[in-house]
């Protein structure tokens, strides 16, 4: 594997760990399963690549990503706390609508980025090469969010949402309004995973209306990895587990897909998908049995 695509595949591991991250949020803490995500990427992205085309700053428009992600997560929130819709399927439903808001926010399938000014730009030319300066700046973006969550997460705020996602009645009975807590939640998920979206618009240079597709499993993969790495020590253990599992994930997905030895194809990506996650699940089980 060269080292461009090495870099590349870091460059997209750190992409995915917002999304990591917004999943863990949900399905770790709050124990709500949401495939929300799906569409919640490509939303960020879309609405990222159209403001860019527009004139605006590409940090203003990464931002409006993020708003635009987190009413998603909130329209699922209501599905599932107003309307007593079951999670999964309140979720499925708010996915299956963003494909036909995302392609109504670009007007088309696809909307290129490719001579537009990213959150990028300033920073090329400085003495670093491009495929460099794309992990570097996503990395401390990165870094930035997962202390913010942490911080978050620690606090009494955050106490009362991972309360409500270990027991809500024992919550409620507390005195935690259980319904906001879903809600919040909710729409700090989908806005991580809608700035991971705006963020791959702007490092690859386009959006695309089915760039969603999967990213619940990435974002899973990335969680079940850095579980099984770092074990449960903690918030920002568990945070740092996330981020490393995704860079992991891509890293491996790039190593298995340019090995000539293996035979493997672009169109192989979701049998090795698969694969990585079911050995991510498995491992845990085989320490324990050899423990014992």
């Amino acid at each position: 594997m060269s080292q461009i695509a090495f870099w590349g595949a870091v460059e997209l591991g750190l992409v995915y760990a917002f999304v990591a991250v917004g999943v863990f949020l949900a399905f770790r803490v709050l124990d709500f399963p949401d495939l929300t995500v799906d569409g919640s990427f490509p939303l960020g992205a879309a609405v990222t690549a159209v403001l860019i085309i527009a004139g605006v700053n590409p940090w203003l428009a990464a931002a409006v990503a993020m708003v635009a992600g987190a009413a998603a997560g909130m329209v699922t929130a209501l599905l599932n706390v107003r309307f007593k819709i079951l999670n999964l399927l309140a979720s499925i439903l708010t996915m299956i609508a963003l494909f036909s808001v995302n392609l109504r926010v670009m007007g088309k399938p696809n909307v290129a980025l490719i001579n537009a000014d990213t959150m990028l730009s300033p920073f090329y030319g400085l003495g670093l090469r491009d495929f460099y300066v794309r992990p570097l700046f996503v990395g401390i973006l990165v870094a930035f969010a997962v202390v913010l969550v942490w911080r978050f997460l620690e606090s009494d705020a955050g106490l009362a949402m991972r309360a409500t996602g270990a027991n809500a009645r024992m919550a409620r009975a507390q005195g935690v309004d259980t319904s906001r807590q879903i809600y919040l939640g909710m729409a700090i998920s989908n806005a991580l995973v809608a700035l991971g979206g705006a963020l791959f618009a702007q490092t690859n240079g386009f959006a695309d209306v089915t760039s969603g597709v999967g990213t619940i499993v990435v974002g899973l993969a990335a969680v079940i990895i850095g579980e099984t790495l770092l074990g449960a020590r903690g918030i920002l253990i568990a945070l740092i587990g996330c981020v490393l599992g995704s860079i992991l994930y891509r890293v491996a997905i790039q190593v298995a897909l340019s090995t000539d030895t293996l035979g493997l194809q672009a169109s192989d990506l979701n049998f090795v998908t698969a694969l990585l996650v079911t050995i991510a699940l498995i491992l845990p089980r085989l320490r324990r049995g050899g423990a014992a």
